[in-house]
């Protein structure tokens, strides 16, 4: 989490929302990173958890993140969640919840949804309270 949240710093310094990502193997080791890039790259689909799913993919030469657990500093959204159950990632890890369009357990539980053939296994709140501010101080700086 400690490195999700030092590129969701990057990001906000960027102009870009503050959300950090990292995909780990089974070994711990980083084999992708991001951080959201929309504005950066006139993408809508380059939020950090893309950026990082694409970065490990290339890694490991495989779309299948199999045994492969990535974090990221704030719940994924209905898109991010959708592209984890494709590549088949076992874990996700994240930090702060979000209330508005979550896709992790607060306002949908897709990773866990029970009519699907996949399902990630889902621990949020890691390091809740600093992906917080990270968001509230952008916010509140364009408020």
């Amino acid at each position: 989490m400690a490195r999700a949240l030092a590129l969701a710093a990057v990001a906000a310094q960027a102009g870009e929302i503050p959300v950090g990502a990292v995909v780990t193997d089974a070994s711990g080791a980083i084999i992708g990173e991001g951080r959201n890039l929309r504005e950066e790259s006139h993408d809508p689909t380059a939020h950090a958890e893309i950026v990082a799913l694409r970065g490990a993919a290339d890694t490991l030469g495989s779309w299948n993140l199999d045994g492969c657990t990535l974090t990221v500093t704030l719940e994924p959204c209905l898109m991010c969640a959708g592209a984890i159950l494709q590549a088949r990632v076992g874990r996700v890890v994240f930090g702060a919840w979000d209330e508005k369009a979550g896709a992790a357990g607060s306002v949908y539980d897709v990773l866990r949804d029970r009519r699907l053939p996949v399902r990630a296994e889902v621990v949020g709140g890691v390091r809740e309270t600093e992906a917080q501010a990270l968001l509230r101080a952008f916010f509140d700086a364009r408020r």
